[in-house]
């Protein structure tokens, strides 16, 4: 299969815990979607409408984007092309560090408090960042950039974090659990709705404020988040989508190209050595 060379997709060799995304010139679209890790790009070239939860906003060159995960969102131009260059960064690598910056043990994590910056020394910053990223052998230089972008940004968001940490709702946690024990199962709402108590309308309702999506919505999510994860470590593309409930391969292929931007084969062949 020839490789769409707009597209790039690895994991950086320095930090390992950090995957890379660029497109240049491209015309992919994306269909609602979240990650598990946090997200930050910059656009290169090109506008487009930036869509967060329940905020939409317009975006153009130099602006630089923040997701937290699980964050439903999509990022699309408005016409024509643009260029990007996006980081996932592990959850759990960003929370330590954010202990120990912000000496806030006891919290899972600070999200990023804005959904863009269009300051041009983030921009700068984060420029460097990732061409530090491109370079297997420069761990030092990437690592210091890289928690100098994300304290300058955590920052304004610390006390925000300790007012929201006390909202969440456990009956809608427990939903959420059973989607991520069980990503194969095709639950119902009356499911839920036994597990939890609460109506079907309520679930759906207070699911979706919680979580940016529809309970059905965040199980297609988590599962194509789980089947990336398959196809990187060679998973076929049939076994992947018996493995995560999909009721046939192109019910799989359609919902992978919907939130990555390309059909799993493409996907699986940036990761074959």
């Amino acid at each position: 299969m020839v490789q769409d060379k707009s597209l790039f997709f690895t994991r950086s060799e320095s930090l390992p815990f950090i995957e890379m995304r660029s497109a240049s010139r491209s015309t992919a679209c994306f269909h609602t979607h979240s990650h598990d890790e946090f997200t930050f790009g910059v656009i290169d070239t090109g506008s487009g409408n930036y869509h967060n939860l329940n905020q939409r906003n317009h975006i153009t060159r130099g602006t630089t984007v923040t997701i937290n995960p699980g964050d439903a969102h999509s990022c699309n131009p408005n016409a024509g092309e643009w260029s990007y260059r996006m980081l996932f960064v592990d959850t759990a690598w960003i929370a330590q560090l954010q202990h120990e910056l912000f000496n806030c043990a006891g919290m899972d994590y600070i999200p990023f408090p804005a959904l863009y910056d269009t300051s041009s020394p983030s921009f700068r910053q984060f420029d460097q960042l990732f061409e530090l990223l491109v370079q297997p052998n420069d761990r030092l230089a990437a690592e210091t950039i890289l928690i100098d972008f994300l304290r300058s940004h955590f920052a304004k968001g610390f006390k925000l974090a300790g007012e929201h940490q006390a909202r969440d709702n456990f009956h809608i946690r427990r939903v959420q659990e059973l989607i991520m024990d069980q990503l194969d199962c095709n639950w119902s709402l009356d499911e839920f709705s036994e597990e939890t108590g609460l109506s079907r309308y309520h679930l759906i309702r207070s699911f979706k404020e919680h979580y940016g999506q529809s309970p059905h919505a965040y199980q297609l999510d988590q599962r194509i988040k789980k089947a990336k994860t398959l196809l990187q470590q060679g998973e076929s593309l049939s076994d992947t989508a018996l493995q995560l409930g999909f009721s046939d391969q192109s019910h799989f292929q359609r919902n992978f190209k919907k939130r990555v931007a390309v059909t799993p084969k493409q996907y699986q062949s940036f990761f074959k050595r």
